[in-house]
């Protein structure tokens, strides 16, 4: 079960992150020229962070043109990270997927706005119930063009809905650690696990309801 599970959220409100802007890492890795991900099989990929990785995972393997999401962690420079450090604050990292996804079918540009419809993005280092550094949000971008696409969706989104409010971090891609193999397809293989029943699948629901064009037929 989750550290940040519904059973002891209050332990987790009185315990989240007090470093609550960018860390000294954050403005390090900013600073840093972007890794370009190779396609594999035709299949681009794109990584995003906001908040439970088993609840992004399940949303962008419900979009139309994503073959796969992982789960694992991004964002810090520790190597090889495990759940438990990411989980108790001990890196930089934020629990992440990668997306793998069919350009002919779905853009990166969609798939920024699946990223930001899924989640709030002015919760800075929460998402729902789940606080702390490791749950931010972020949209790493591998060139110029995604973070212009990025940093364009952000200045409409703040204009015409969220008021300037947004706290998304946007970062140049460095690398991605696959997390554990129980988090893989966590919220398909484990549906009655209280985490999943009371905030995944109505994170995803919320989801579907919103972008329905979007979905792939066996998702609605």
């Amino acid at each position: 079960m989750r550290l940040c599970s519904l059973l002891i959220l209050t332990f987790f409100t009185t315990m989240s992150c007090k470093n609550t802007g960018p860390s000294a890492e954050d403005q390090k890795m900013a600073q840093l020229d972007p890794v370009q991900t190779e396609a594999v099989d035709g299949y681009e990929r794109a990584y995003f962070a906001s908040g439970c990785f088993w609840c992004v995972e399940a949303v962008f393997e419900s979009v139309k043109g994503v073959k796969e999401a992982v789960s694992g962690y991004s964002g810090g420079t520790i190597k090889n990270p495990t759940y438990k450090q990411v989980s108790y604050g001990k890196t930089n990292h934020a629990e992440a997927v990668a997306v793998f996804y069919d350009p002919k079918v779905i853009s990166f540009r969609n798939l920024v706005l699946v990223f930001f419809g899924s989640q709030d993005p002015t919760t800075l280092n929460r998402q729902g119930p789940d606080r702390g550094r490791q749950y931010r949000s972020i949209a790493f971008y591998q060139n110029s063009d995604q973070k212009k696409i990025i940093e364009d969706i952000i200045a409409e989104l703040n204009e015409t809905v969220y008021d300037d409010q947004i706290v998304t971090q946007v970062l140049p891609f460095q690398k991605f650690w696959q997390a554990e193999g129980y988090h893989q397809n966590y919220e398909r293989n484990n549906p009655k696990d209280p985490y999943i029943q009371g905030v995944s699948i109505p994170r995803l629901n919320r989801f579907k309801k919103q972008f329905p064009e979007l979905l792939k037929d066996n998702a609605h």
